[in-house]
């Protein structure tokens, strides 16, 4: 049993002072407001709800900074995957561990306690399987069991190279496997998944329409056996267009007339939707999985917010390419692409009210629903995920309770993070990651490994 004594929490009524949380077997068991501390308490200033990444390529990490150099001709998210494609080349199970555990440990210090790890390299370079068929997904636990991070694994069916099933070409034969094999693979995963602590989800990714086949995505939704459903949706106007072509509807339009879209469901890059798309979609009950630091990045273009968030759409937010770990960055590039589409301030409100809160309470609640995880609140019953932020940091000094969210998601940076329990666990203590110099040596020895590789 683990007590906590905040200063301030963020409770699901409202702000309140003086918060003792108690918690016993990873969930929190009492929560009492106007408390004294006691003791034993471990003491915070302000207690929110963590928030869950909901959708990572960990691997992707290791690319940072590396794909910014400018070719002939007009790059795009087409180039950048042709520059993934020959760099994942030359990872090895032993470095897709080692990044796995840096990227989870930079999300738990950047105040995430969750991560979905869309996973979709399986096999070794030209496509031979492992000798263990979920051996790159029992590496992506490894990182998560270092780390402490709450895991929703998601392993990704990816059988088709483009739309209308063409083969895997180069980087992509990493990634193929057929739905019976596919199945087999989660079996494994799930076997594996039972090292891990309780909190440990494994759902399925049909990768994106382009990806599968409309016989192939019936079929496997079996499979997920109740977990998350997570799928790449019109991330790319080619994207679109091509499945127009092939199915003869955009992909959200094929997805919610042809498949079981319910809250059971993350769409990833919702990006270019109609406004009938947009409205159906926010209807469905599924959540919204935004990346806005890597959809600046790829060039992808921005979410239709105003209209999602008033038709009562869910959302989440996710580090997906991992360019840039920053939960707070995420929240803000979010608000300012709509700002700079709309030439409007504060765009992401139904209504009036405090753009902070609305980003981040939202942001908690529908990240948790996409993980398949019982959290993104200070609830008794709910999993113990809890970022604690620091009130003395420049950005937030001085700012009223109802403006810490405003002031946390536009003014702060990573360092306001003071400490992170992710099911109970508190991995994070001071700012660091309790594990951080054992999981940097590792990473940095992997990675001189890998650049010799190359």
């Amino acid at each position: 049993m683990q007590t906590i004594f905040a200063a301030t929490a963020c409770l699901p009524e409202g702000w309140a002072s003086d918060v003792r949380l108690t918690i016993d077997g990873g969930r929190l068991q009492r929560i009492d407001v106007g408390a004294a501390p006691q003791p034993r308490d471990t003491r915070v200033d302000v207690v929110l709800p963590a928030l869950a990444n909901l959708h990572s390529h960990s691997f992707q990490r290791a690319m940072a900074g590396r794909t910014e150099y400018r070719a002939g001709g007009q790059d795009s998210f087409w180039t950048w995957r042709e520059l993934m494609y020959r760099f994942l080349d030359h990872l090895t199970p032993e470095h897709y561990e080692a990044i796995a555990a840096l990227t989870f440990m930079e999300m738990l210090e950047a105040g995430y306690a969750s991560v979905g790890e869309f996973h979709y390299v399986h096999h070794q370079p030209g496509g031979g399987a492992y000798d263990t068929l979920a051996e790159l997904s029992q590496r992506v636990m490894a990182g998560a069991s270092q780390t402490g991070i709450g895991l929703t694994h998601l392993p990704v069916l990816y059988s088709y190279g483009g739309a209308e099933r063409q083969a895997l070409a180069g980087g992509q034969q990493r990634f193929g496997n057929d739905v019976e094999q596919f199945a087999r693979l989660v079996t494994e995963a799930r076997g594996a998944a039972q090292e891990l602590p309780s909190d440990t989800r494994v759902g399925i990714a049909p990768h994106s329409l382009r990806a599968t086949c409309p016989e192939d995505l019936a079929s496997v939704l079996a499979v997920a056996e109740g977990n998350p459903i997570h799928i790449h949706i019109a991330e790319q106007p080619r994207e679109v267009a091509e499945i127009k072509t092939w199915l003869g509807a955009r992909p959200v339009e094929w997805l919610l007339d042809n498949a079981p879209v319910n809250d059971q469901w993350c769409l990833i890059h919702a990006t270019h939707m109609t406004k009938d798309e947009t409205r159906d979609m926010a209807r469905s009950g599924a959540v919204a999985g935004l990346c806005p630091v890597t959809e600046a990045n790829l060039g992808d273009g921005p979410f239709n917010g105003p209209q999602y968030l008033a038709e009562g759409g869910r959302f989440g937010v996710g580090s997906d390419s991992n360019v840039r770990i920053s939960l707070v960055e995420e929240l803000r590039t979010l608000e300012y692409s709509q700002r700079l589409r709309d030439l409007a301030r504060n765009v992401l409100v139904p209504g009036e009210g405090s753009v902070g809160d609305t980003l981040y309470r939202g942001a908690a609640m529908g990240g948790a629903q996409a993980l398949g995880r019982d959290a993104g609140r200070l609830e008794v019953g709910a999993l113990a995920d809890l970022v604690a932020i620091d009130r003395n940091h420049p950005a937030l000094f001085g700012l009223p309770d109802g403006q810490i969210l405003d002031g946390l998601c536009f003014a702060a940076d990573d360092r306001s993070v003071t400490d992170v329990w992710a099911a109970g666990r508190h991995m994070v203590q001071g700012g660091r990651h309790i594990a951080r110099d054992a999981i940097l040596a590792h990473y940095r020895t992997a990675i001189s490994d890998l650049l010799a590789a190359m």
